[in-house]
């Protein structure tokens, strides 16, 4: 391969590689960029010969990246990020006009408390704002970050490396959720009771101890588990409806069970309370549109006087 020199390089080329390796074809990289499919075409022939590789190649209905466009995806990204913020550091962000679209990283514990609250600030001064809340993965967090895919993300403290920024925005108690006329427990709950009893366990994992059973194990003691499933609200109905015990965030707990037959009592186990971060990537920092963005989010969980 030839040495590829930056005055040989037109920036648009650039955004078109990046899309199509985004979106995994020529069809909806037109489609985000707007562009038409031959317009497309031409400019992955023109990258083609610039990187002396033929970057993507047919599998089915898809397009494949060789080696060499995988390779370019994480550096083209990162540099069309920094340029795109180094710009708009000079230009301020308006809520009121902005027609931006958020992404944002949330888990579903935390999406039922925040997006109300947000999305009725962001409707009073942002109209045109849109938000997306998706389900990403807690290893693949810094890596959407920093390809631009996600502007921030919700979620426990998490290790990450000192590309990504974080904020500890709220911390949340645990409590324990069972139905209202569950056959042994009849008032308040002990540990020993709370042992006594089976367990519903939520994780999107498939194995592998929670904060629960962590702090069980430190204390040599261990509870049993007999469902594990993905959902709290999955689980709440099948607290309601069966003797297992549940254990989960309050906050969340207060609203899934509003409309269920299920009791919340507190947790009778001496355990710090789970702390809440805000993540966004360093490239980020200085975007006012992103930094707008956390504000909002800070906001959303700052404490209420009284």
């Amino acid at each position: 391969m030839n040495p590829v020199h930056i005055r040989g390089i037109d920036l648009n080329l650039l955004v078109v590689l990046d899309a199509i390796i985004t979106e995994g074809g020529i069809t909806r990289a037109a489609g985000k960029l707007n562009l038409t499919q031959p317009a497309i075409s031409h400019a992955l022939g023109r990258l083609r010969i610039l990187f002396d590789d033929p970057l993507f190649v047919r599998d089915g209905r898809t397009m494949r990246a060789t080696p060499m466009a995988r390779s370019l995806a994480g550096p083209v990204r990162r540099a069309l990020r920094g340029l795109e913020v180094m710009l708009t550091e000079t230009e301020s962000f308006d809520p009121a006009t902005s027609q931006r679209r958020f992404t944002i990283g949330v888990r579903d514990v935390f999406e039922a408390t925040l997006l109300p609250p947000l999305m009725r600030a962001v409707q009073r001064v942002a109209p045109r704002v849109e938000v997306a809340a998706l389900m990403v993965g807690r290893s693949e967090l810094e890596a959407e970050m920093a390809a631009g895919r996600l502007d921030a993300a919700l979620d426990v403290r998490w290790p990450m490396s000192e590309a990504v920024r974080r904020q500890r925005i709220a911390e949340e108690r645990l409590v324990v959720i069972m139905r209202r006329r569950h056959p042994v427990v009849k008032g308040s709950l002990d540990l020993d009771g709370y042992l006594a009893q089976e367990h519903i366990a939520v994780s999107s994992r498939r194995s592998g101890q929670g904060p629960v059973d962590q702090e069980l194990a430190r204390l040599g003691l261990r509870r049993h588990v007999r469902l594990r499933c993905q959902h709290y609200f999955a689980a709440c109905r099948v607290a309601a409806m069966t003797n297992l015990l549940l254990t989960m965030p309050e906050q969340y707990a207060r609203i899934v069970n509003r409309n269920l037959p299920n009791r919340v009592l507190p947790l009778p186990l001496a355990m710090p309370p789970l702390d809440a971060y805000l993540y966004w990537h360093a490239d980020a920092d200085r975007d006012p549109a992103n930094r707008w963005l956390r504000e909002q989010l800070a906001t959303v969980f700052a404490p209420r006087p009284g």
